[in-house]
């Protein structure tokens, strides 16, 4: 099966959302909440991450997460994830009581796929072009269709030799040409669709106005996290970091990379 069926398959199993001038979204995509240890590379993020969960929540925002939420390669207990990361899970199901959360599962945490959808659509009631949301791992072979063999180089080689400092070269967040491999597949496929195709997987953050293709970016970043927000019908890319005041005092700050991308 080509990346171009992959992602058609993932698009007709989805969760459709209204989209309308009035909603409030914020996407998120490749958490990889762990279970504290040194793999853990959610740990050096996670102040940033809930305090961007915090503010999304007191202001009204809808929350999408876009797969690899949890890290199940390096990791197999999910239930040691929740115990480690609770405030995180506490505060999804204050979202969820409010029906204000979807989550996605990626090729990372593809053992949640029996409880999770494989898609978002926002159906846009304003005329324009729907916003289709996937993880992405549907453009890249290695990371779909073999998925089990990367979980198993992951978990048994790239794991213990992170530690030296060495790269997984099957991740698409580390390898150059992999990743315009797989921006070049995404931008195809939301060019031929005509519609707007959000996704993750890649680790690196795009928004441009005029463009179809659109990134969250990832929350383990060494200087942030990123996401998407969806707002009076107009897409934001931001960034959530440490800033620092003049009295030297740290606090936590959102930065809008690109601002004001309108849905057509």
């Amino acid at each position: 099966m080509s990346s171009e069926k992959r992602i058609d398959k993932a698009i007709k199993n989805g969760i459709v959302l209204p989209l309308c001038k009035c909603s409030r979204y914020v996407a998120f995509s490749d958490c990889h909440r762990g279970t504290g240890n040194m793999s853990d590379n959610f740990l050096r993020n996670q102040h940033l991450y809930f305090a961007a969960l915090e503010h999304y929540y007191s202001e009204g925002f809808f929350y999408l997460e876009l797969g690899d939420g949890e890290e199940l390669w390096e990791n197999r207990c999910f239930g040691q994830i929740q115990e480690c990361h609770n405030n995180v899970y506490r505060k999804f199901e204050c979202f969820r009581q409010r029906g204000r959360f979807c989550k996605l599962f990626g090729n990372h945490d593809m053992e949640l796929k029996k409880e999770l959808p494989e898609s978002i659509i926002l159906k846009n009631q304003e005329g324009g072009r729907d916003i289709c949301m996937i993880h992405g791992h549907q453009a890249d072979f290695f990371n779909s269709v073999c998925w089990r063999l990367s979980r198993f180089l992951v978990r048994y080689l790239w794991k213990p030799l992170e530690q030296f400092g060495v790269n997984d070269p099957t991740s698409a967040a580390r390898n150059y040409k992999k990743v315009q491999k797989y921006e070049l597949a995404m931008v195809e496929a939301a060019e031929k669709k005509n519609i707007y195709l959000f996704a993750g997987h890649s680790h690196r953050p795009h928004l441009v106005n005029g463009a179809l293709y659109v990134n969250t970016g990832s929350c383990v970043h060494p200087w942030g996290i990123t996401a998407i927000e969806i707002e009076h019908m107009k897409m934001n890319l931001v960034k959530w970091f440490m800033g620092t005041k003049k009295d030297g005092t740290l606090y936590v700050q959102r930065e809008v990379l690109e601002e004001g991308a309108p849905i057509l």
